[in-house]
């Protein structure tokens, strides 16, 4: 897209003059309009060039176009491509398979991706179709908070196929997995920067008290010598 005329690149006799503040000026002659742009230091900007007469604003073009480019770029940012997965299944699957193809399914559904899942037969099987069917409606309702059905199961030749739908979109969901892995970092920042607290050291051991010496009576004294009345 081309960028709009400004300033003396306008070449009409008059505008209809739109403020700053998107206050309706009137008609007036475009050097009106080039005087006012420059008393107030602003550009003036030819928003509607097929109009009669065309519709100029009194507008700061360079930050005009600095806000037009970041609305481009979180548009970008922000949008994202459907993807279709694709799953694919014998109709005498066995539970452990099942399980494990389920689990994929409900990968591809909780990071917002579409998923066809293809029945296989093969042989005589092809003249059963009933068990696919059933099949897919089990893997349906296994998945029902995940997803929805957006294509019934229906035979093409020697498969037969239904499309899941995400319930969540692409955008939602790759916006919940940046805010898991950002409280993620965060709690294993904080575990890092908690404060390791110090080893307690061993009680010491109790000392025994020592027992007090016993006295020893003096072996060399000599008893008392009893006087006979």
């Amino acid at each position: 897209m081309s960028e709009p005329r400004i300033n003396d690149r306008i070449r009409v006799p008059e505008v209809r003059l739109v403020g700053p503040n998107g206050e309706q000026v009137g008609i007036v002659r475009v050097e009106d309009a080039l005087r006012l742009a420059a008393e107030a230091d602003l550009d003036l900007v030819e928003v509607a060039p097929m109009a009669k007469p065309p519709v100029a604003k009194l507008m700061d073009f360079g930050k005009f176009k600095y806000e037009a480019a970041l609305k481009a770029r979180e548009a970008r940012k922000n949008q994202v491509n459907t993807v279709i997965k694709e799953i694919k299944l014998r109709p005498k699957i066995d539970p452990h398979d099942y399980g494990t193809k389920k689990g994929h399914v409900e990968r591809f559904l909780k990071g917002g991706d579409k998923v066809k899942v293809t029945i296989m037969f093969r042989g005589r099987e092809q003249s059963r179709p009933e068990l696919g069917f059933r099949l897919l409606q089990r893997l349906a309702e296994d998945v029902l908070e995940l997803g929805t059905v957006e294509s019934a199961p229906k035979q093409d030749g020697r498969n037969m196929i239904m499309v899941l739908a995400p319930t969540k979109k692409k955008s939602e969901a790759m916006a919940e997995q940046r805010r898991a892995r950002t409280s993620d970092s965060g709690h294993a920042a904080q575990a890092a920067d908690a404060p390791v607290a110090p080893a307690e050291a061993p009680e010491a051991a109790p000392v025994a008290a020592t027992p007090e010496a016993t006295p020893v009576a003096d072996a060399t004294a000599a008893p008392e010598a009893t006087t006979a009345e």
